[in-house]
């Protein structure tokens, strides 16, 4: 298992995608509703779904972590469709992701570490170059909506099929 950092840019793999993908359909706007329940605990709904957030981290996330695993949330599913674009077969696929704070409030995050595992058939370093590229570069919506001064590390380990 090889591990690589990834920085390059944004190559033809931008030809074979689909103008009318899934971001597109997303539409412009979102909107959703934040209830308190008790305490330092409330419930988001977006699009029919629940998030609990916990200043306590008892009953639900704190803001943040969740805010943390959107950005491997947006990357992973660009690089996952990207890849089966180029006619890959994904076995295994996970990211693991650490955030460093700001000592001081406010604790927004200075940096993020992913680490992609991934398995298949046809995975090159080339290809999952170019995928992660294109997610950071273009499509991935989190990633611009982040500070611009946040330092965003992507590495990787293409594991052997078992």
């Amino acid at each position: 298992m090889e591990e690589k950092e990834v920085e390059g840019s944004v190559t033809s793999l931008e030809k074979i995608l689909s103008s009318e993908g899934y971001k597109e359909k997303a539409g412009n706007v979102s909107k959703g509703i934040l209830t308190w329940e008790k305490d330092l605990v409330f419930t988001a709904r977006i699009r029919g779904y629940a998030i609990d957030f916990d200043a306590e981290a008892k009953e639900g996330c704190i803001p943040t972590d969740s805010l943390l695993m959107s950005l491997p949330g947006c990357l992973a599913i660009d690089v996952v469709l990207f890849m089966k674009k180029m006619k890959v077969e994904i076995t295994k696929f996970e990211i693991e992701t650490i955030g460093e704070r700001n000592p001081v409030p406010p604790k927004y995050f200075r940096g993020v570490d992913m680490k992609i595992r991934i398995a298949g058939k046809g995975i090159t370093p080339k290809k999952l170059d170019r995928a992660i590229s294109l997610s950071q570069k273009k499509y991935c919506s989190v990633h611009h909506s982040l500070r611009k001064d946040m330092d965003i590390k992507v590495s990787y380990i293409i594991e052997e099929n078992d």
